[in-house]
């Protein structure tokens, strides 16, 4: 389902940004409408995506995110290969974009108030954990970003990324 480039930036962009049309939602992408209501559709018929109730008028729909987070466990993909190639592909294009966006701060920083820059962090860390271990920690973390998902109504407040990644290191075993 979000193996489609213009699928997952929709999500991505509802859920950074808050709700939107179709339409707001085409301006920002350089897309058509057709082509953006569509995938919103499809999104929706899978529960990604919810329409906003009391927003818009007329044949205006507002769609916002289902969900804080992407998250997906790749269990639920490994009897069908191309559902395996499908999730390595959203895997693969995940990373990139976050890539992107820590490359983005990390240009950036030192152009943002002493605050922030104090306040972000990029960390990497080595455990030596079993499966369940690991499990336990991303369930852990997990628990801990959603007691700060709420928004802050502090004026020096802003979106913030965060992301968690908890894999075995390739090549050491």
């Amino acid at each position: 389902m979000l193996a489609h480039p213009l699928r997952s930036r929709l999500l991505s962009a509802l859920r950074m940004d808050g709700p939107a049309t179709a339409t707001k939602l085409a301006e920002a992408m350089a897309t058509n409408t057709g082509a953006t209501s569509y995938h919103l559709r499809q999104l929706a018929a899978v529960g990604l995506v919810v329409e906003e109730p009391g927003q818009g008028h007329g044949r205006e729909r507002w769609w916002r995110a289902a969900h804080h987070s992407h998250t997906w466990h790749p269990d639920a993909f490994a009897s069908d290969p191309d559902d395996r190639a499908a999730a390595g592909w959203l895997s693969e294009y995940q990373v990139s974009v976050l890539t992107e966006m820590v490359a983005g701060w990390a240009r950036e920083q030192f152009e943002r108030p002493a605050a922030w820059r104090d306040a972000a962090e990029i960390s990497d860390f080595g455990l030596r954990l079993t499966p369940d271990r690991l499990r336990a920690l991303n369930d852990e973390l997990s628990a801990v970003i959603d007691r700060y998902q709420e928004a802050s109504d502090s004026d020096d407040a802003e979106q913030v990324i965060v992301f968690v990644a908890g894999f075995p290191r390739l090549g050491t075993a």
